[in-house]
C-alpha cells in the first residue's frame, strides 16, 4: 500500500484557453474542469488508477466537495476534521502548454489538528510500503513539520518520500541527516534550493545531454543522509541517484497540454515501480512515462496505465565506464515530463 499525506489539499479548477493569456484582456474558455487536488491527493489518484492500494490522508470537513470527489473516484481517504473548506486553486492553460496557477493559502491548522494528522499517518503507515509527504504546508503548521513526521515514521517499516518546496523544503534539509527521507523528489528549482546550484544551469546541461551537474547536486544530498533523489528536469527529462548508481531518462517528445500534476504523476510512477519490485532504471523509466502522460492531458486530468508509454522512455546508465542506453528509442514529437507548477 502507498499512503499519501496532503496537509494543504485543494479543489483544483482548470480553465483552458484557445489563445495566449494576456493580462487585462477578456478570454473565453474552451473547456473547464474541477478535480480533487493537492500533491499527495494527486499521487493517490494515480496510484489508485493503477489498481494499487492507496490511502490519502488529509484535513477536510466530511461534507467538503473535495471529499465527495474523492469518494466518487473511489479513492480511499481518512480525514482530520477542519472548521472551514479546503482551498481553491485556479489553473489557466494555453495552447502551447504554458500553465499559470493561482493558489490560495489554505485553511489554517492548529496544534491539535496537526497532532491528529500525525497520529492518523502513523496508524496507516504501519501497513504501507511507502508514505509520501507531499506539497505545501497550511497556515499554522511549523516550517519543520515534515522533519518531525520523518522522524516519527522512522520507527515504522515503511519508506518515506518527500515532495515539497521553498520554506518547508529548506527546513527539512536543515535537519539532515536526522530528517533525511528515503527519497526526495525535487524539480530543478527545488534541487537548487537544497544545494545552491543554479536551476537554469541544471536544466540546460541536462537538455544538452549532460546531466552530470544534476548528478553532483543529487549526490550532495546523499552525502547528507538522503536515501535517493529523483530529480525532474522539465522537458530535459529526469535523473535518479541512489546508493547503487545514477541514471538519466529522456522523455518522448510530445505537445504538452498542461503541466499540472506531471511531477506528482512522476512520483506516483516511481512508487508504483518500487512496489512492483523494479530496479532503479525501470523505476525511473516508469516515473518519466507517467510524468509525460500527465503533461499530455488537459487541465488537472491524471494518467491511467493505458495512457502511459513506458517503452518510449530512454534510460541511460551514467555510472558505467561506458554509459549505455538502457531502454527503447523515443518518438519524435516536445514534452515536459516533470514540470510541477
Amino acid at each position: 500500500m502507498i499512503v499519501t499525506l496532503t496537509a494543504n489539499p485543494s479543489l483544483d479548477s482548470t480553465v483552458e484557453l484557445a489563445t495566449r493569456l494576456e493580462r487585462g484582456a477578456v478570454h473565453r474558455a474552451v473547456a473547464t474542469s474541477t478535480d480533487p487536488g493537492g500533491k499527495g491527493v494527486n499521487v493517490a489518484r494515480v496510484v489508485a488508477a493503477a489498481q494499487c492500494p492507496a490511502v490519502a490522508i488529509l484535513p477536510a470537513r466530511a461534507e467538503d466537495p473535495l471529499v465527495a470527489a474523492l469518494t466518487d473516484r473511489g479513492i480511499a481517504h481518512h480525514l482530520v476534521p477542519t472548521a472551514g473548506p479546503v482551498r481553491g486553486n485556479l489553473t489557466v492553460t494555453e495552447p502551447d502548454g504554458t500553465t499559470t496557477k493561482l493558489n490560495e493559502p489554505g485553511h489554517p491548522l492548529d496544534t491539535g489538528q496537526l497532532d491528529a494528522l500525525t497520529r492518523l499517518l502513523a496508524e496507516h503507515a504501519g501497513d504501507a510500503r511507502w508514505v509520501a509527504l507531499c506539497g505545501s504546508l497550511p497556515p499554522g503548521a511549523p516550517d519543520d513539520w515534515y522533519g518531525h513526521l520523518v522522524r516519527t515514521l522512522r520507527a515504522l517499516p515503511c519508506a518515506v518520500a518527500v515532495d515539497t518546496s521553498d520554506v518547508p523544503l529548506r527546513a527539512l534539509a536543515a535537519g539532515f541527516p536526522g530528517t533525511a527521507p528515503d527519497l526526495v523528489k525535487p524539480n530543478s528549482e527545488e534541487l537548487a534550493q537544497l544545494t545552491g546550484y543554479d536551476a537554469g544551469a541544471l536544466e540546460a546541461a541536462a537538455d544538452a545531454g549532460d546531466p552530470s551537474l544534476t548528478v553532483r547536486a543529487a549526490r550532495a544530498l546523499l552525502e547528507r543522509g538522503v536515501g535517493s533523489v529523483l530529480a525532474t528536469l522539465g522537458s530535459a527529462g529526469a535523473v535518479l541517484v541512489t546508493g547503487e548508481g545514477a541514471w538519466f531518462a529522456r522523455a518522448p517528445r510530445i505537445t504538452p497540454r498542461s503541466t499540472v500534476g506531471a511531477g506528482d504523476s512522476a512520483l506516483a510512477g516511481y512508487l508504483l515501480a518500487q512496489v512492483a519490485g523494479d530496479g532503479p532504471p525501470r523505476a525511473l523509466q516508469l516515473a518519466v512515462a507517467y510524468g509525460t502522460a500527465a503533461a499530455g492531458l488537459p487541465g488537472t486530468a491524471l494518467p491511467r496505465p493505458d495512457q502511459v508509454d513506458r517503452d518510449a522512455v530512454v534510460v541511460t546508465t551514467l555510472d558505467a565506464p561506458n554509459p549505455t542506453v538502457w531502454a527503447a528509442a523515443p518518438s519524435t514529437t516536445a514534452a515536459d515530463p516533470a514540470a510541477e507548477h
